[in-house]
This record gives structure tokens, C-alpha cells and sequence, in this order.
């Protein structure tokens, strides 16, 4: 199969490439991000040390003293011409409990001011879509979900706190995500998960990867306790 249209190569410094396979944030760029991810961790390329997915496109570090810009991108082209054929097993559903608003959520109120509806309108509207994993990135375990209803797209904040505290549920433009670490963030917390989305004790670190399928359950403050003393 010939590679689909759009592809681009470009160098991002002097030992990595950038792979493009979309111009916009879509499930069929996510698709091919995640094929060619697919397809290259199982077929290694010599030289290849690292891959880190985005939204439309794959950074691929290398090992210069192996290998040039050139040189990977004539290795990579078999490869993309197959993308389009790859065929994934079931994708992984995990459901993640959430206590919305209240403590947990500190801008929850405010974003559904923002958006024009009640609070637990926008509890519902985040509790009823499908999720996809993207890509992991920002720090370890952070996954960025597409799917987020439009009715709930909403401005980062125009100051960043300092830290967020780890299991933060947050929304940020037309993405939403889970804090995993304490860290400093700008997106707006609407809630709070008592799973820990990452832990370098456990294997695999991260609760979620690229392609899981995600929904988020709400649950009581009581069990929310429950579920952090477990």
C-alpha cells in the first residue's frame, strides 16, 4: 500500500524526527499515530531509541553516530505505507470514580457559569461521553483524552496554580484529563479521582495508555474515602 496523503517528515534537532500523519486533532490521526507506534515497537529499528506520540504526529529520537535524518526516514517510509492495514485488538475500558465539585472540584462551579448550565448538568455531561486516550505526556501518567462534550470546552485559567493536587479531574479547552502528580497546572478542576494514575511501584507505571477507552463514574464524597483508604 502506497502512504496516504499528507505525510510529512521533519527534522526536530539533530537526533530526532518528527513523523506528521494529520494536520488536526482527529480519531483518524490518532488512529495512524498509534498504528505506527503499533508497528514500530514491534519491528524495532536499529538506532531508534525513542518514540513519543502527539496528537498528529510521532517524535522519533535516534542514535546520530548510527543514522541521519535521511537514513530514518528511508526506514520509516515502509512502515507508514502500512498504517492504514493495521488492525488493533479491543480497546481497553477503564472506568475512573470521581467526586465532583465541593473541595475536590474548585472550578466547577465557575466553568458551568461560564458554559451556561448548572453544575450538575456539567457533572453529567462529563460522566456521559466516551473517552479516548490519545497519547500519555506533560509528566508521567498524564493522559490526554479526546471526547470531551463541546457544551463543556472551556479556557484554561488565566493563572496556573502552583500545584495541583494528584488525582485532579481537570478540563482544559476541549481536552480533559487526571492530574497523576502533584505539579503545577492551569486547567480548570472539577473533581477529584482517589485512583492512583501512576505509581512507579506497579507495572505497567501508568493506568492508562494510548487507545484506552475511558468513562468517568461519579461517586459520593463517603465513597470516595472508602476508595482512598482501600
Amino acid at each position: 500500500m502506497t502512504a496516504f496523503p499528507g505525510i510529512r517528515f521533519q527534522p526536530a534537532s539533530d537526533r530526532s524526527l518528527l513523523v506528521y500523519v494529520g494536520d488536526a486533532i482527529t480519531m483518524e490521526s490518532h488512529r495512524r499515530v498509534r498504528a505506527l507506534l503499533y508497528l514500530i515497537e514491534r519491528e524495532p529499528i536499529p538506532g531508534v531509541r525513542n518514540l513519543h506520540p502527539a496528537y498528529c504526529s510521532l517524535l522519533i529520537t535516534f542514535d546520530p553516530l548510527s543514522m541521519d535524518h535521511t537514513t530514518l526516514e528511508a526506514a520509516l517510509r515502509p512502515y507508514v505505507a502500512r498504517v492504514d492495514d493495521v488492525r488493533f485488538p479491543p480497546s481497553r475500558q477503564v472506568d475512573i470514580p470521581v467526586c465532583y465539585g465541593g473541595e475536590f472540584g474548585p472550578d466547577l462551579e465557575e466553568l458551568a457559569s461560564l458554559r451556561g448550565v448548572t453544575a450538575t448538568h456539567a457533572i453529567e455531561l462529563h460522566a456521559s461521553a466516551d473517552y479516548t486516550v490519545y497519547f500519555i505526556g506533560f509528566v508521567p501518567g498524564f493522559a490526554y483524552l479526546g471526547g470531551l462534550p463541546d457544551a463543556l470546552a472551556t479556557p484554561r485559567l488565566s493563572t496556573p496554580r502552583r500545584v495541583v493536587v494528584p488525582g485532579s479531574v481537570a478540563i482544559g479547552s476541549n481536552q480533559t484529563g487526571v492530574y497523576p502528580v502533584a505539579s503545577p497546572g492551569g486547567w480548570r478542576v472539577i473533581g477529584r479521582t482517589p485512583a492512583t494514575m501512576f505509581s512507579p511501584d506497579r507495572d505497567p507505571m501508568s493506568l492508562l495508555a494510548i487507545g484506552d477507552r475511558v468513562r468517568f463514574v461519579p461517586i459520593s464524597n463517603d465513597r470516595f474515602e472508602e476508595l482512598a483508604r482501600a
